[in-house]
């Protein structure tokens, strides 16, 4: 009885065959099973079509365990695994400029794009056989985000902590671009720990040029746009008066520009800055008997508008320093 091939090319020796050489054939075999469990070979494609036989009894390409794929075979190349009846696993590489397809039968098949790598099974099916993928994908482990969703993460140097801190976080993509380019440090941003102001509040820093004095104001807000206007207003309330700041005749403005308004708490009464001198606004105040009570010291230079006259009630005193100018046509009349 003549000696068969299995499935993957080796000799099986029939009973009473090669006397005296099946130490040969026997160390032939072990051969051709070190290439295919670990041989690797490097096969050049020239063409868009390839054939990867294993020859039964023999050193052949197809047997070998790691399969390099190199050249330029023009466009995708269909590398068809022959015999369809051999059951084999191959680790592909491919090296070439284009995408091999690993057929074996009609069943699927498996593309290999250039430069990435596959573990392939075919199933030796005969006429219908298959070649599976069995390279474990993204997909395999349950990770659905894409290459390009993935990549966002490139060159990121957080810790595990610092990323934890978006654990939970509902904000869209176009929210978190706000951070884009901010300079800010981590004791800055800090700041906003635990703020519950809502979003059209925050959204009155936008574009914002505030000192950090100035933004100090959103610390802890949680009062709705109308308060925070009112406040900034310094009213006492929704109906009420509108809180003038106050200060002795010391105290006034260094360099005050005209229509400057203030309470003068030496004088008792409101006064303006008409440009050139602080005056007093309607020159005095009232009380409840319908008495009109003006200041009796007179502490700041004044001088009486052209074609106007002014009653002052006595004593008057005109403070060290200060004047106060008649123009020609009009008069101060004191009673």
């Amino acid at each position: 009885m003549a000696s068969t091939f299995s499935n993957t090319g080796l000799e099986l020796i029939a009973t009473g065959e090669q006397s005296g050489t099946w130490g040969t054939t026997t160390n032939e075999n072990w051969e051709l099973i070190e290439e295919m469990v670990a041989g690797v070979v490097s096969i050049s494609l020239s063409s868009t079509t390839y054939t990867l036989t294993t020859t039964d009894g023999a050193s052949s390409n197809g047997r070998h365990a790691v399969i390099v794929f190199t050249g330029s075979p023009g466009g995708t190349c269909t590398v068809t695994v022959s015999p369809n009846n051999m059951q084999k696993v191959y680790f592909i590489v491919n090296n070439s400029d284009e995408t091999v397809t690993l057929s074996q039968g009609s069943g699927a098949n498996v593309s290999v794009s250039a430069s990435k790598t596959k573990v392939v099974y075919c199933d030796g099916a005969g006429a219908g056989a298959a070649v599976v993928d069995l390279t474990t994908t993204l997909a395999d482990l349950g990770i659905t985000a894409t290459a390009a969703e993935l990549n966002i993460l490139d060159g990121v140097t957080s810790t595990t902590a610092e990323l934890n801190i978006l654990d939970g976080v509902t904000s869209t993509t176009a929210e978190l671009n706000i951070l884009d380019g901010v300079t800010a440090t981590a004791a800055e941003l800090n700041i906003l720990d635990g703020v519950t102001a809502t979003a059209t509040e925050l959204n009155l820093l936008d574009g914002v040029t505030a000192t950090t004095a100035e933004l100090n104001y959103v610390d802890g807000v949680t009062s709705s746009i109308q308060t925070q206007l009112d406040a900034k207003v310094a009213k006492t309330s929704s109906t009420g008066s509108a809180v003038l700041p106050a200060g002795t005749t010391a105290e006034r403005d260094g360099s005050p520009s005209a229509g400057y308004l203030r309470w003068n708490s030496d004088d008792t009464s409101a006064e303006v800055y008409d440009g050139s001198a602080w005056a007093a606004v309607g020159g005095g105040n009232t009380t409840d008997e319908g008495l009109y009570e003006m200041a009796n010291t007179i502490s700041a230079n004044y001088t009486i508008t052209s074609g106007n006259n002014a009653m002052s009630a006595g004593p008057i005193t005109v403070a060290s320093g200060v004047s106060v100018s008649v123009p020609t046509g009009s008069r101060w009349v004191i009673v």
